[in-house]
């Protein structure tokens, strides 16, 4: 079965950046066999810098902007033909119930999927074995997919991804290290991430510490006393942050959007996971073809049981700075 007679699809993502950026190649996909339709991203306004390098993305649609408008408006913002629902959030998929939206899919392990999804897929992203970006594909399905594509057909991305232009503020071949995360994953120890430091300072390498302004604050002066290192948190827009990731020769981080981010543009991502379910690299490794997971145990047993374990603050921080 293939749906046709499309003109306009919306794609609802709207959640966190590298939940977004692993959406990349199902807008590859949609493009590809709709190349007539208008693609359309519904996002939060905070990762819209990272939507607007999607080559594949003809328009971006604001969470913010639906739930401020009225009724009339907001239903006349989602004219569309499709939406695909693949992160589930229940006002927006009431809304597009309401707009009329002609085929709406989702996941039939929603309740309100069920009230305001007239198409649904039936499949769980919590003990799956497949990648997040993989998982994505399953909605595509009504559509006329026929089978999941492998991990190794979604990596190279790269050249789908538009990078913002933006000035060089440091010669390129820098290493970046993201120490936090905003709760999306278990976080390496800071005192790591200046071990890390130290130890790529030692030789030669250029360290920036990148972050938010929030967590600049929690990263305080650690890593002051160390030649070499520029922590520059907080001072970058998301597009300058993109800007400044594809020129980087690594960048280091736990699974956090940057991570993401590095490795669609075929940086050296290198990942810092932990083997539990559902938060293991399995589902969540960067994409690019340079990418790197690390684990300390892939075998951990309090993880195989799902259990609160720390493993990760185990991997050795020379198995780290040798994978640079």
């Amino acid at each position: 079965m293939k749906i046709n007679k499309i003109s306009r699809i919306i794609v609802s993502r709207t959640d966190s950046i590298g939940d977004v950026v692993l959406t990349l190649p199902l807008c590859i996909w949609l493009k590809s066999n709709y190349p007539q339709a208008t693609l359309v991203y519904l996002c939060k306004r905070y990762t819209k810098d990272v939507v607007e390098c999607f080559e594949s993305v003809d328009e971006i649609l604001l969470l913010e902007d639906l739930e401020n408008s009225d009724h009339n408006t907001r239903n006349s913002l989602l004219q569309s033909d499709l939406i695909l629902h693949v992160f589930p959030n229940k006002m927006v998929a009431s809304w597009a119930k309401q707009a009329g939206i002609t085929y709406r899919i989702g996941t039939s392990h929603r309740w309100f999927h069920w009230l305001n999804c007239n198409i649904r897929v039936s499949f769980t992203r919590k003990n799956s074995s497949l990648h997040e970006a993989q998982l994505n594909f399953n909605l595509l399905k009504p559509l006329g997919l026929d089978v999941i594509p492998k991990f190794e057909e979604l990596k190279s991305v790269k050249d789908h991804f538009v990078v913002p232009t933006e000035p060089d503020f440091f010669p390129p071949g820098y290493v970046i290290l993201h120490p936090l995360s905003q709760g999306s994953a278990i976080n390496y120890p800071l005192i790591h991430y200046v071990a890390l430091a130290e130890m790529l300072s030692k030789r030669g390498k250029q360290v920036l510490i990148t972050g938010t302004v929030k967590e600049g604050n929690q990263i305080g002066t650690a890593f002051d006393h160390i030649p070499g290192v520029e922590n520059v948190c907080g001072q970058f827009s998301l597009g300058g942050l993109i800007s400044l990731i594809s020129k980087a020769h690594a960048l280091i981080a736990c699974s956090t959007g940057p991570l993401h981010i590095a490795g669609i543009l075929d940086i050296k991502a290198i990942g810092l996971f932990s083997s539990r379910i559902p938060i293991h690299p399995g589902r969540w490794k960067p994409l690019g073809i340079h990418s790197i997971a690390m684990v300390k145990d892939p075998l951990c047993a309090r993880c195989a049981q799902g259990l609160d374990c720390r493993c990760i603050i185990e991997i050795p921080v020379e198995d780290v700075v040798n994978a640079v």
